[in-house]
């Protein structure tokens, strides 16, 4: 079932953000010293409840038997496009559906919101997840190489 994230759920999307992300970082080989800012390192409670709070994301977690297994986030733009931030599924989850799942909802959200666009950043080199989100949808629109990143980051977006 997805659901919204309530402010005590912050702790555990934490986990589950992190944890997902640091497979990334294990494959690709990001540190806390090479790439400090990587989600699996710079997710905080503090940063994900501003963002809940502060920027006023909306914020919805996959969730079965009580155990949050994914989660994402929506930042809605005033452009009338939104972004989609830390889609994440547990590993031990993946390869379920969730990830599909979550991101047909994050598209219905978007829509329900009367958005038009949903961008999105990923690891470039990542090819197994580009390949995913344009299965998905999704068209790559470019990349950016950051001084703070030992990665290139690449951009997409899906029209709704």
């Amino acid at each position: 079932m997805i659901r919204k994230v309530e402010r005590a759920d912050i702790p555990e999307c934490v986990r589950v953000i992190r944890d997902s992300f640091r497979t990334v970082a294990d494959e690709f080989g990001f540190t806390k010293e090479n790439a400090p800012r990587f989600t699996a390192f710079a997710m905080t409670e503090e940063w994900l409840l501003w963002q809940m709070e502060g920027e006023h994301r909306l914020m919805f977690a996959d969730e079965e038997d009580g155990v949050i297994r994914g989660y994402y986030s929506l930042q809605l733009l005033d452009s009338g496009e939104c972004e989609l931030n830390n889609l994440s599924v547990l590993p031990e989850y993946r390869h379920q559906g969730i990830g599909g799942r979550m991101l047909k909802h994050a598209m219905d959200t978007a829509r329900e919101h009367q958005r038009k666009v949903i961008n999105l950043g990923i690891v470039e080199e990542n090819t197994v997840l580009r390949q995913w989100y344009e299965r998905n949808g999704a068209v790559h629109t470019g990349t950016e190489k950051y001084d703070f990143f030992p990665f290139t980051c690449g951009y997409m977006k899906i029209s709704l």
